[in-house]
């Protein structure tokens, strides 16, 4: 049912009027300069300044990229090579019987098995899948031509892509749960179930005999994690990853990201840091009167009606005191601690309240 409309509404749509008529637009012509001058709108050059720049610690570590090929490639153990473009990560692992490849990002999968090429004649034989997103498998259809490959997965990970059926994403051939042990050309190689970052489940890749470990999505080294833990859909699992990794026996870690592999000691440093995250803001959360800062924004507003409001501004206190806290503690530890402080806060905060 249509209804008359108000006199603040009524009042709106006059001033409205006033405005086009006295600028010479359409109201539809006003309305299309709001929105195109909305969407062409760029953040200001001072907000990107203020941020901390990367510490020198993590660029004297950074692998250079050749812009001519736009990928390094470098052999961190017997047989084990990394690729890396400078943002993303995958491997690949030259075996007696052949390649295997591990993971195949989309910004640069099209170059992997040239960069094979130039340390092997082997053929690609297998593709071991970390975990189901795009950014990271997204370019495997450039093996979809090898006869007879096999692509290895977890069983959610299979069940996802068959279900999306996307063809830069190949289906898996091999799947399994829990674990499972490939003997790819003698070679040994552990896979194993995990859920700290994705719905469909994440998979760790140890190779023994080369001391490697790849659990993508875990540690950026150098940096704290990418915005909200690494957008893990478990933060209570996040949490226990480190243990997990820690367990195992193993000079170089591949965490899917940014500039070089990782340490043990990158490991430990991440963890430490994700403790301090949690610690902090569950003490902050802890001393933080919520009825008092409801009574408070009630005031300033002019009632309790605003629920959401109230609760909003609960939060935001929280959040910014626990950023400052770990801001000020770790950027001189980490790179990028004030880029995601707020979003790492906000992950651990809504883990606190509800599932803690």
């Amino acid at each position: 049912m249509n209804k008359e409309p108000t006199r603040r509404s009524g009042w709106r749509i006059g001033s409205a009027l006033v405005v086009c008529g006295v600028l010479g637009l359409s109201p539809i012509q006003a309305q299309q300069e709001d929105a195109d001058a909305a969407r062409n709108a760029r953040p200001q050059q001072v907000e990107l300044t203020a941020y901390e720049p990367v510490l020198d610690s993590v660029l004297d570590r950074a692998w250079a990229i050749d812009p001519a090929k736009g990928v390094e490639t470098r052999e961190v153990a017997g047989g084990v090579f990394v690729v890396t473009d400078g943002v993303w990560q995958s491997a690949f692992v030259v075996t007696e019987a052949g390649v295997v490849v591990i993971d195949a990002p989309e910004t640069y999968a099209a170059k992997i098995p040239v960069e094979i090429a130039a340390v092997t004649e082997q053929p690609i034989t297998t593709l071991i899948y970390s975990h189901a997103h795009k950014d990271h498998i997204g370019g495997s259809a450039v093996f979809s031509d090898i006869r007879g490959l096999k692509i290895v997965a977890l069983s959610g990970v299979a069940e996802f892509l068959a279900e999306k059926s996307d063809p830069n994403r190949l289906q898996p051939t091999v799947t399994f749960r829990n674990e499972l042990v490939l003997h790819d050309g003698g070679t040994r190689i552990e896979l194993r179930e995990a859920h700290y970052h994705s719905d469909e489940g994440d998979t760790i890749i140890y190779i023994p005999e080369a001391r490697f470990l790849m659990a993508v999505d875990t540690i950026a080294p150098g940096y704290v994690p990418f915005m909200g833990f690494d957008l893990t859909s478990n933060f209570h699992e996040y949490r226990k990853i480190f243990e997990s990794l820690l367990a195992y026996d193993f000079d170089t870690i591949v965490g899917g990201h940014l500039s070089h592999p990782g340490t043990r000691a990158d490991v430990e440093l991440s963890q430490k840091f994700t403790e301090d995250v949690y610690k902090t803001v569950k003490r902050i959360h802890g001393e933080t009167d919520l009825m008092a800062v409801f009574v408070e924004t009630a005031e300033e507003i002019g009632g309790f009606d605003n629920k959401y409001l109230l609760f909003k501004r609960f939060l935001d206190i929280v959040i910014d005191r626990a950023a400052t806290e770990i801001v000020a503690r770790w950027r001189s530890r980490l790179a990028g601690v004030d880029v995601w402080a707020e979003d790492h806060v906000r992950t651990a905060l809504i883990y606190i309240r509800w599932d803690d």
